[in-house]
């Protein structure tokens, strides 16, 4: 068997599975292998497995066997696999270690490497997988690496000819499921004399 994968925040008491079997007399349910940490609880008479507590993503997969037994000749019994997986749900924003960054550049400086964004996302797989882009500033003068972070400078500055500072609002976006979620970051960029 192989229920549909559970959200990380399935509560107890929630239905994953009905074991059924096809025999002339009633049988008795039971998990006989590979539930060690207790997360499941079967009915035995129905067949029908729910969650029994909170599940942790780290313990997952979970492969377990169930055993319909002869009510009448304990003996008589055939087991069942059950594999259920459970999916990582995108708890967290990424974050910057600072929401603001000032950054000197000099005046007629061609265009250069500026800095390097780094943002932490405390999920896991494709939920903590990073992206980088600009939300807003002068989109003609700076870039950002989508899969680097590092922002650019993408023309030469006149100090004189001002202006002599940009606000670039980053961001970083996970790939989450089932939404993604977004920190982001002010780079002032001050061009100096």
């Amino acid at each position: 068997y192989q229920p549909a994968p559970l959200s990380e925040k399935t509560l107890p008491d929630t239905f994953v599975v009905h074991i059924h079997v096809l025999y002339g007399v009633p049988v008795i349910y039971s998990i006989v292998l590979g539930e060690g940490k207790g997360y499941f609880i079967i009915d035995s008479s129905t067949g029908i497995v729910r969650t029994r507590k909170n599940l942790k993503v780290e313990d997952f997969p979970v492969i377990f066997n169930v055993r319909a037994t002869d009510s009448s000749n304990t003996s008589i019994f055939n087991d069942v696999s059950v594999n259920v997986e459970v999916i990582d749900e995108n708890d967290f924003p990424p974050v910057f270690p600072s929401s603001l960054l000032e950054i000197r550049l000099e005046e007629n400086s061609p265009p250069t490497q500026i800095i390097q964004l780094k943002a932490q996302d405390s999920d896991t797989g494709r939920n903590g997988f990073l992206t980088y882009g600009i939300l807003s500033g002068d989109g003609l003068k700076f870039r950002v690496d989508e899969a680097t972070g590092i922002l650019y400078s993408t023309a030469t500055f006149d100090y004189e000819e001002g202006p002599t500072e940009y606000q670039i609002v980053t961001y970083a976006e996970d790939d989450g499921i089932p939404e993604k979620k977004r920190g982001y970051c002010t780079v002032v960029v001050k061009v100096i004399d």
